[in-house]
């Protein structure tokens, strides 16, 4: 068995980033293209989920026609523009004839952007690429992942908990896979007195594709 080994990329001669004061201008670029590019998109909908999870598996499947459906009701797909559930959803938005955007990120482990990414964004900066899925994004779909995953469903929830941005749909797809972390919220963090029980109704749980946009329109037209 071959371990894969993960060698991080350094040109020693060109990598201006390791100077402080130069670094700010590389942050502030990605910020400016980021814009500029994202601006021009229209509506859309930021979708996370496993770069691990293997293709023709039932969540592989089920991450697809999310994003088809999505698609389909005219919005963008956002995603991180990886392998697994990530080229899931950009496979399913092109099947679906909707426009697929990948924002990806350098990373030790190279991450290649998958083949059905419509616009590609890199970022060398995670909280950079974080603004740009939040900005840009009418809703979170939060499919089966792991740390990052779990990462970017925190952080959403937390920004409208502290009322940093306004309230949007952020829907965790697939209640077999949170069940455990659902409980562990309301057993642990909110018997602690961790969190209000109305922040439990941040975010909402699904389990069919077609109850994600069911539950992005039921948002907007309550607003």
């Amino acid at each position: 068995m071959v371990k894969k080994s993960c060698i991080r990329r350094v040109d020693l001669v060109n990598d201006f980033t390791r100077e402080d004061p130069w670094r700010v201008f590389r942050i502030m670029s990605e910020f400016v293209e980021g814009f500029e590019v994202l601006s021009k998109i229209g509506k859309a909908v930021s979708i996370f989920g496993s770069a691990r999870t293997t293709r023709g598996t039932e969540y592989y499947k089920l991450g697809e026609e999310v994003a088809y459906h999505v698609a389909k009701a005219g919005y963008a797909v956002i995603t991180g523009s990886g392998p697994g559930m990530m080229e899931a959803a950009n496979k399913g938005t092109r099947r679906a004839g909707g426009h697929s955007v990948g924002l990806n990120i350098h990373i030790p482990c190279e991450q290649k952007p998958n083949e059905y990414v419509d616009t590609l964004l890199d970022f060398r900066y995670f909280f950079v690429r974080k603004v740009m899925f939040v900005k840009y994004a009418k809703a979170f779909v939060i499919l089966p992942g792991g740390y990052g995953t779990l990462d970017e469903f925190f952080e959403a929830i937390n920004l409208i908990q502290t009322e940093r941005i306004n309230k949007f749909p952020v829907i965790l797809f697939g209640s077999v896979y949170w069940n455990g972390l659902l409980d562990w919220l309301k057993e642990a963090v909110l018997a602690n007195g961790n969190i209000s029980k109305s922040d439990l109704d941040i975010f909402t749980v699904v389990d069919k594709p077609k109850e994600v946009v069911a539950a992005i329109k039921k948002f907007y037209a309550q607003g």
